[in-house]
């Protein structure tokens, strides 16, 4: 995958923005980046985004940047000139998505019908943007045409806010969603970016929706988890179910391990919506991984907390 979609991906959503004046980019970006969403598609809707644009690439450069509303080339090649990491097009305009195409810079057409989606992929485009999502059929119409078109991925922008964002990004043919619920015109006018700031935790929070799904105790061995369920049993009514490493108690709430294993004390498993995302997420505050484990299922955090492992499996 294009090293640009691969962040797009792991970031997930896209907050699409405008700014008035230039001078409420950086600010705007730099609460975006405290939230958790280091992207932003810049549009060109005014006469300021192509400043913004220069003004975030050069004093955010953990930000990734792209324009939006890029309706001709002269825009594109201010736009890119400016640091724009990716164009975004509402419609599907084959002049200029050829142009940037080739160009060698990554274009991302707004697409809305299975014609403009096939052009799109004669050009050689493996992701478009899907616009105005909501308005033209959402998540039902983009999995019907997912069949036929079996190497296209989306980024749906227009409609998506923070009650259907999950249900989009469940399907493993999108690639990220764009957004303004969390940039609202009003609040980048106040210039109140604590509140953009909050507004971004929360979406990221739900896109991941972090949620614990386990803990797991080091028992020792086959006796010490044995003895440990049937006390949980006596005491509290726990059924348990066993298997080759461990056994279950209370569902799948506690796991008590048969051999040592991941902690000090035990492990804590974390589960998320999308795995992938929520690595490069803890990565990117600073979290560190143990490499070896990371698998499409699961992965180990580096640090023990209170003397558990803590492990992100895969919803």
């Amino acid at each position: 995958m294009n090293e640009i979609l691969k962040r797009i991906y792991e970031i997930g959503i896209i907050p699409v923005i405008a700014v008035d004046r230039a001078d409420q980019a950086v600010p705007l970006a730099r609460a975006l980046v405290r939230g958790g969403l280091p992207a932003a598609e810049i549009t060109f809707r005014t006469e300021a985004a192509e400043e913004a644009i220069r003004q975030v690439a050069q004093q955010v450069p953990e930000m990734l940047v792209g324009a939006g509303t890029v309706l001709t080339t002269e825009q594109a090649d201010r736009a890119l000139a400016a640091g724009a990491q990716f164009i975004v097009s509402p419609g599907f305009n084959p002049h200029v998505s050829r142009y940037v195409v080739e160009k060698g810079a990554l274009m991302l057409p707004g697409t809305a019908t299975p014609g403009e989606m096939e052009q799109a992929m004669e050009l050689g485009l493996s992701v478009v943007k899907f616009f105005p999502a909501e308005q033209n059929g959402g998540l039902a119409k983009l999995k019907a045409l997912a069949g036929p078109y079996t190497s296209l991925r989306w980024m749906p922008t227009g409609g998506v806010n923070e009650n259907n964002l999950v249900d989009y990004l469940r399907f493993d043919r999108i690639v990220a969603c764009g957004g303004t619920w969390m940039v609202k015109k009003d609040l980048i006018a106040a210039g109140n970016w604590d509140e953009i700031e909050r507004l971004t935790a929360a979406a990221v929070q739900k896109m991941l929706g972090f949620k614990t799904e386990h803990i797991g105790i080091n028992c020792g061995d086959d006796a010490g988890a044995k003895a440990t369920a049937q006390l949980l049993g006596s005491l509290f009514g726990f059924a348990s179910a066993e298997n080759e490493s461990s056994i279950f108690a209370d569902g799948r709430a506690i796991e008590l391990m048969k051999q040592p294993w991941h902690g000090t004390h035990g492990h804590i498993a974390v589960s998320t919506n999308t795995l992938p995302r929520a690595i490069a997420y803890l990565k990117g505050k600073g979290v560190a991984f143990r490499e070896e484990t990371i698998t499409d299922k699961s992965a180990y955090l580096a640090q023990e907390i209170a003397g558990f492992a803590v492990h992100l499996v895969q919803r």
